[in-house]
């Protein structure tokens, strides 16, 4: 119960996104005494992963908060004449525009569902014969109770010898579901007593599903946990600040990963593989021998630029595009090198920016396979979870469903002092970290947001299939339009333990211009088609069908000065949601931040 908290701590923290778990992770290991908190029911804010049912229940979760009214206060009471409150908003404004589309047979007549799963609402979807997409609006609305999305403590491995590389990367599909408890106002991650045999890896079996294999929206809400869902879509590069992070901090034992194991271009209206290593450049097809050399002398010059600066000097005002066509490089290799290897366009980056990119693509290549990225098993939601057992480990206090009803600021010093949770406790410590999506609308007035448009789809086959059909893909579709961005397309197998077999999991991101159902459905046009009964009998079909879409555009709050909150007390340190990148530095940098006192800075390494 809440009344059994403690009345003060060290640092309080509110909000359980990747930023803010590595911060109190670091706090709780240097010995602070930390309280973490959230309103949402489920760990990771909008870094979180969910299962099918658990996504629809998110889904329901977010038509219910917009419609959520913001009581007067009740706590005002509590505010002494030398303080003032800052009331933290009710409402999660990071999600717009959700739209969801489902394209799999839906046979009413089989009573199939997934335990703890809502019931199938065909209001919860738009179907493949419908011009309209589903509103939020039309979301059910079941009174049924969310399943809560906590942070599930694996067994505790012994560390690797080797720290530089200690690092489980997992080649192996590992059997099993991950059950997800928590208690109903304060969680408290704990060891999970499941069956040993969910942790021993098991040799898929590969066998490829029957052509003509009719997949049912039945099937996936029977099989939904199954899916692991990612709100945002992100690798890990394998020499980035996050995977150092991990090692350093032992954080990397509660976690498994998998290799990237291919990238791949679109031109011309189809998807192939781009060549990575020295290996696969020399054995590519895609390439003359021509090519090969004039690459490779290319990528050696770009692992060490910084020693030729001759060699670009008076090209760095102009983009790297215009600075590729000064090289002697033929238009493919170009395309190859701005798209697939420096993973930008022709506008986004400047010649300093794309050489850094190739650079540090080149550099993560062979630490942990043939691709730079590592991707983790059971979603992108496991990391922030990772980091929230390591803050429960040393002594840190977890409760989720527990909203924070405004911060207590000094009116003299215009320090914060204390908070006020939903049952009226004041709570009193010396630093406060708040993730963005909890200020009100007043505070943020005066801040200028970008937007992230994302989808993603449930697919019956890869886009560019192969012998074998456990791929991890990465596709970067080029903006075809001036004011346009370029989408980035990652294409999850069911060895990733993110979907059921037989299907792929496909996330589409990029920075927001429209809503994310127009940024996004031409580049889906292109790979995807809907899945049609009659499409089933034609095997000459060579696109893959979507099962089931879904379109949102997220809030970026990445890169915002705190000068540009209204008001913000100088302990309260501010963490953003996600951000339209690949990577995770973002996040990592935010612990890193010389905004944040001496205890933030300590590491979490002792």
């Amino acid at each position: 119960m809440a009344d059994t908290l403690p009345s003060e701590f060290d640092v309080i923290v509110i909000g359980t996104g990747l930023p803010e778990s590595i911060i109190a992770a670091a706090c709780s290991r240097s010995g602070r005494r930390v309280l973490h908190v959230d309103s949402r029911s489920y760990y990771g804010g909008n870094w979180a992963s969910f299962s099918f049912s658990g996504l629809l229940s998110w889904l329901k979760e977010h038509q219910e908060n917009s419609d959520i009214e913001n009581d007067s206060p009740v706590w005002q009471d509590q505010i002494l004449e030398n303080e003032e409150a800052i009331a933290l908003s009710r409402k999660d404004k990071t999600i717009q525009h959700v739209e969801v589309f489902c394209y799999a047979s839906q046979d009413l007549h089989e009573d199939v569902e997934e335990a703890g799963a809502l019931q199938k609402n065909h209001a919860l979807v738009t179907s493949a014969n419908s011009t309209e997409a589903a509103d939020s609006s039309f979301l059910p609305m079941e009174d049924e109770s969310l399943s809560t999305m906590n942070c599930e403590m694996l067994t505790e491995q012994t560390p690797s010898s080797d720290p530089e590389n200690a690092l489980e990367v997992n080649g192996a599909e590992v059997t099993g579901e991950k059950e997800n408890h928590c208690d109903d106002k304060t969680c408290v991650p704990s060891t999970s007593a499941k069956d040993v045999s969910e942790n021993v890896p098991i040799a898929e079996d590969t066998t490829e599903q029957p052509k003509k294999n009719r997949i049912t929206y039945s099937q996936i809400i029977k099989e939904g946990r199954r899916f692991n869902i990612d709100l945002v879509s992100k690798l890990l590069y394998s020499r980035g600040l996050l995977i150092d992070l991990l090692i350093k901090s032992n954080v990397s034992r509660y976690a498994e990963f998998k290799n990237i194991t291919r990238i791949l271009a679109f031109r011309e209206g189809r998807v192939e593989q781009v060549p990575c290593s020295r290996a696969d450049v020399f054995n590519s097809k895609q390439l003359t021998m021509v090519e090969k050399r004039m690459l490779m002398k290319f990528l050696t010059f770009c692992m060490e630029y910084e020693k030729y600066p001759d060699e670009y000097k008076g090209y760095e005002d102009i983009t790297f595009y215009e600075y590729l066509k000064t090289q002697k490089l033929t238009p493919n290799l170009q395309y190859i090198v701005l798209h697939s290897i420096a993973m930008t366009s022709e506008t986004a980056s400047s010649t300093i920016d794309g050489l850094k990119a190739t650079r540090n693509f080149l550099h993560c290549l062979g630490r942990y396979g043939n691709t730079p990225f590592l991707f983790p098993l059971y979603g992108q939601g496991e990391l922030p979870q990772c980091f929230c057992r390591m803050c429960a480990v040393f002594g840190g206090i977890y409760c989720l469903r527990h909203s924070v009803q405004c911060l207590v600021v000094d009116k003299e010093s215009r320090k914060c002092k204390a908070i006020i949770d939903q049952f009226g406790q004041r709570i009193i410590s010396e630093h406060f970290l708040v993730e963005d999506s909890y200020f009100s609308e007043n505070m943020c007035s005066r801040v200028q947001y970008r937007q992230i448009s994302r989808a993603v789809l449930i697919t019956d086959r890869s886009v560019l299939k192969t012998d074998s059909d456990q791929q991890i893909s990465i596709l970067t579709v080029p903006a075809e339009e001036p004011g346009m961005f370029a989408v980035r397309v990652i294409e999850l197998c069911s060895s990733t333990m993110t979907c059921m077999k037989g299907t792929y999991l496909v996330h589409l991101t990029c920075t927001s211009s429209k809503t994310a159902r127009e940024d996004l459905e031409p580049v889906v046009q292109k790979l995807f088609i809907p899945y049609t009964e009659m499409e089933i009998e034609n095997e000459q079909v060579e696109k893959p069908r979507i099962l089931w879409a879904l379109y949102f555009n997220m809030r970026d709050s990445s890169d915002i000065s705190r000068s540009c909150y209204k008001d913000l007390p100088s302990n309260v340190y501010v963490c953003s949601g996600p951000d339209c990148g690949l990577g995770n530095d973002n996040a990592v940098k935010q612990f890193m931040s010389q905004e944040l006192p001496l205890l933030m800075l300590r590491s979490v390494v002792k």
